[in-house]
């Protein structure tokens, strides 16, 4: 059975770019645009994996991550976080310490992204 992958990021090329490639390597792909949209799509789908931006409208990454951390399910969810703005000073450690990954955009090329997904969902 496909793994399912939730992808919550605003930024629309990356986001379709991610979906196609993500498609090709053979996962059920969904995908939200704001932090309160990817909260509602993981707590109602439950993917195996969260790849989550930090910097959205309406609800940025590090505080949809803290709400997802409070629901039962959201606890063990494994989540990526997958960033331009990647500031580690700015996520406490304890929130850091909950997540699979976390690739910084500018530094990694697609192709590479998607072997980290590959490499936690299939842990």
């Amino acid at each position: 059975m496909a793994k399912h992958v939730l992808v919550v990021d605003d930024e629309k090329l990356l986001l379709q770019a991610l979906v196609d490639k993500l498609t090709r390597a053979g996962f059920v792909v969904s995908t939200a645009s704001n932090g309160k949209e990817g909260l509602e799509a993981a707590l109602t789908s439950q993917p195996d994996l969260i790849v989550l931006d930090i910097v959205m409208p309406l609800m940025d990454g590090l505080t949809m991550l803290t709400k997802l951390r409070n629901d039962h399910w959201g606890k063990s969810a494994k989540v990526i976080i997958l960033t331009n703005l990647y500031d580690p000073r700015k996520i406490t450690p304890s929130l850091l310490s909950t997540v699979s990954d976390s690739i910084v955009k500018s530094d990694c090329p697609l192709s590479k992204v998607v072997e980290r997904i590959e490499k936690v969902v299939l842990k």
